[in-house]
């Protein structure tokens, strides 16, 4: 097994999962009991995502699920990973999330994305203006930083609650652009291993080459994130894999909708090219029992030298969503032999 760091912290990006006979309601309600479980197991954050029209997925209003999320625990890092940027003004998001971190200090992340998060036409109507180049970005992080840093001459218009409620704010990105971007401005990166696998070094590397210290970082701060299905066993974890992987394919087919179950993606018979499409979209999934995804991880952690992993589950079951962290969580050192919680850090053992 490689060697990593002593100390890599684990966390969670949520994206509040309809499963197939289930509701939005209790997709919410599962993001809740979910952010309360990865507390008590020693995860360090729990962020949830902007996206819309999206039968798959709850979390369209990332700042109220945040409330409710840093509400229902006490020491879990609660955020956004991400907002999406361009759909809003900046001086919304800013005294939103400068709220936020008024009612839970030092417990709130702001991730910024540029991505619409949904289609076209719903991204039109959430700009109004109909630019969907989102060329104004990086003045717009300027910007909505500006309103949450105190500054010896106050910005106009003055946020409110003020400045100096600062969220830890994060660039999130999937190509080299954000990840310039973020180390320009000094700001700690998340990158879409996920999403843009062939993008990873070169992005890594431009983060790195790129930043130049600032109040929020002395030195870069990486954290990747990834998906992660773990089970007891790899064929376990294999056939739990189903739902995302017809998910994804009825995604790419036009016919998007909520999270299979496994037992109904057994059931559709798949081309030859349907199952390629499929193998290839799960290629850089970590999918298999604790001790395969753990060394998976590692590989992924040596080869970036990340500072932390964030993991994406989207299981069609609350309860083997909930499994999978737990035997995550106990495989990389997050909760120890008698079941308690190491708060975050993680100590590997080669």
């Amino acid at each position: 097994m490689p060697q990593v760091p002593a100390v890599i912290p684990l966390s969670v990006l949520d994206l509040a999962t309809v499963a197939s006979g289930s509701t939005p309601a209790q997709a919410l309600r599962d993001t809740t009991a979910m952010a309360v479980a990865v507390e008590q197991l020693g995860y360090r954050r729990f962020w949830v995502a902007e996206h819309h029209a999206m039968a798959a997925v709850a979390s369209s209003a990332p700042a109220v699920l945040i409330a409710h999320l840093a509400n229902a625990t006490t020491t879990l890092r609660v955020g956004a990973g991400g907002v999406m940027l361009p759909n809003h003004a900046p001086l919304v998001v800013a005294e939103q999330f400068a709220t936020l971190e008024a009612l839970h200090p030092g417990r709130i992340d702001l991730g910024l994305g540029r991505a619409p998060g949904t289609d076209h036409v719903t991204a039109r109507a959430l700009r109004r203006d109909g630019d969907l180049r989102a060329t104004t970005f990086p003045h717009d992080v300027v910007e909505l930083i500006s309103y949450l840093v105190p500054q010896e001459s106050p910005v106009h218009p003055a946020p409110t609650p003020g400045a100096g409620y600062l969220p830890e704010v994060w660039l999130l990105g999937s190509s080299t652009y954000s990840a310039q971007l973020a180390g320009q401005l000094g700001l700690p990166f998340s990158f879409a291993y996920h999403f843009a696998p062939a993008q990873l070094d070169q992005a890594v590397e431009t983060y790195r080459a790129h930043f130049t210290s600032s109040r929020f970082l002395d030195y870069p701060h990486l954290m990747i994130a990834t998906s992660v299905i773990c089970a007891a066993d790899d064929a376990r974890a294999q056939w739990l894999s189903g739902s995302s992987a017809l998910n994804m394919l009825q995604r790419a087919q036009g016919r998007p909708g909520p999270l299979p179950s496994p037992h109904e993606a057994a059931a559709v018979a798949m081309s030859d090219a349907d199952r390629a499409y499929v193998t290839e979209a799960l290629s850089t999934h970590f999918i298999g029992s604790p001790e395969r995804v753990v060394e998976g991880l590692h590989h992924l952690v040596t080869r970036t030298h990340a500072d932390e992993v964030m993991v994406s589950t989207r299981l069609h079951d609350v309860s083997d969503r909930r499994t999978s962290f737990e035997l995550l969580a106990r495989e990389w050192g997050l909760v120890t032999l008698d079941g308690g919680s190491r708060k975050g850090e993680v100590t590997h053992v080669p």
